[in-house]
């Protein structure tokens, strides 16, 4: 007499794995819905299309406002840079 455990077929459904494989893309696919939806209802305003005004580098003129060669160099110096119009000839 062998005794053998009777283990019935379960549908796929009734495992939890599964739902938890099929749960991933489909919230990716209803966050792609919902971004959607927000793209269409709120788009982001047309910006005017001007030319950007030169900052003026002087004594007064924040370091944060620099031109980016002058703000690389005293990243790398520690120096603060030299306005061009401050320079003396």
């Amino acid at each position: 007499m062998s005794s053998q455990p009777h283990n019935p077929q379960r549908p796929w459904w009734s495992f939890a794995h599964v739902w938890l494989l099929i749960a991933g893309p489909a919230i990716v696919v209803v966050a792609g819905f919902f971004t959607y939806y927000l793209a269409v209802r709120m788009p982001d305003p047309v910006l005017p299309t001007q030319t950007p005004v030169k900052a003026e580098s002087g004594q007064g003129a924040d370091i944060s406002q620099a031109p980016a060669v002058q703000a690389r160099n005293h990243a790398a110096t520690g120096s603060l840079p030299v306005a061009e119009n401050s320079k003396k000839p």
